[in-house]
């Protein structure tokens, strides 16, 4: 009986190591219809703050919705897989970015029901100690060029002469936004153009067709060979 008991075990193991081998391909398949639709990136509210949050922020770059594990890295670099489950749904509306790629600043944009004084302070504690500053803003209620400019770029921002050349420039900024949303309301939009890169749906995606550069998380890999601190 035991005999006979093996070789049924031995046969099902067999069976199912087929088995898995003949659906894995099927798996990694691209398939021909995407269960997918597009959606906006930022709803009405938040556009709102993106629109004037550009202008206060001329002299930045703006990142929108970006997780916090893009722009960190864990101090002991053996326990990124631990901490990347747990941060990577950690984000805020929006990052500010000095043109050299270092994120000096981090802006929530404030819903109906406001945000959770938890979510608020986790927010605050994880940003400060690398550096970042925090900032909530009220759609309903936003701040002064001058206030929000010294909260998050600090005192030399707003400082002497430069408040009279801001101020000309915040003006200048704002008429050209305006000029282009007209000129983009006027614009007919046409069919949306296929991307350059061929997409062969239905056949197997190995990595050898991922685009040239592409990176994996930089917070699992960093994206080059030199060692940082955390949030620098």
């Amino acid at each position: 009986m035991i005999w006979v008991f093996l070789l049924g075990a031995g046969a099902g193991a067999g069976m199912l190591f087929w088995w898995d081998k003949a659906t894995a391909p099927k798996r990694q398949r691209i398939p021909e219809e995407w269960p997918l639709k597009l959606r906006p990136l930022v709803n009405s509210s938040e556009r709102r703050v993106w629109i004037w949050l550009s202008k206060v922020m001329f002299d930045q770059q703006l990142l929108v919705k970006l997780p916090v594990t893009r722009f960190t890295s864990p101090t002991v670099t053996e326990e990124a897989t631990h901490w990347y489950p747990l941060l990577n749904g950690v984000y805020c509306t929006f990052t500010v970015c000095a043109m050299d790629g270092r994120v000096i600043a981090c802006v929530d944009v404030q819903g109906p029901s406001g945000r959770s004084m938890a979510n608020q302070a986790l927010k605050n504690s994880l940003l400060s100690q690398c550096g970042i500053r925090y900032w909530v803003v009220d759609p309903s209620n936003l701040p002064h060029l001058s206030q929000i400019r010294t909260a998050l770029l600090g005192e030399p921002a707003m400082k002497g002469s430069d408040r009279d050349l801001l101020e000309t420039r915040f003006k200048d900024v704002r008429e050209n936004l305006q000029a282009a949303v007209t000129r983009q309301r006027n614009h007919k939009s046409g069919p949306m153009e296929r991307p350059d890169a061929e997409i062969h749906t239905g056949a197997d995606f190995p990595e050898s067709r991922l685009p040239s550069g592409w990176e994996q998380n930089s917070f699992l890999t960093p994206l080059d060979s030199r060692s940082a601190a955390l949030g620098k």
